[in-house]
């Protein structure tokens, strides 16, 4: 059924089912949802995408994501973990 619905998606918008990575877009989703929060996957494969679209390495723009969610931790002021008060976030 998996299968069936991407085509589907890729027929309605001109894409290649061939160049879907479903693998590595579920797994990517699973450690985003067990690493940070389960709202974060659909948000972060997106994002993912973004990046895909714009000339990204998938496989290596997903190991860049994987590797920020081992050991996340939200920092309690809302910023982003490195930035310094003074950076936007």
């Amino acid at each position: 059924m998996l299968d069936k619905w991407i085509d589907s998606v890729c027929q309605e918008l001109g894409l290649d089912p061939a160049d879907v990575d479903r693998k590595l877009i579920l797994d990517l989703a699973r450690d985003v949802a067990h690493g940070v929060a389960r709202p974060a996957a659909p948000l972060t494969t997106y994002l993912l995408g973004l990046a895909v679209g714009r000339g990204a390495s998938g496989e290596a723009t997903a190991g860049r994501i994987v590797a920020l969610t081992e050991g996340w931790t939200a920092p309690e002021d809302g910023r982003a973990p490195g930035r310094s008060s003074g950076e936007a976030g």
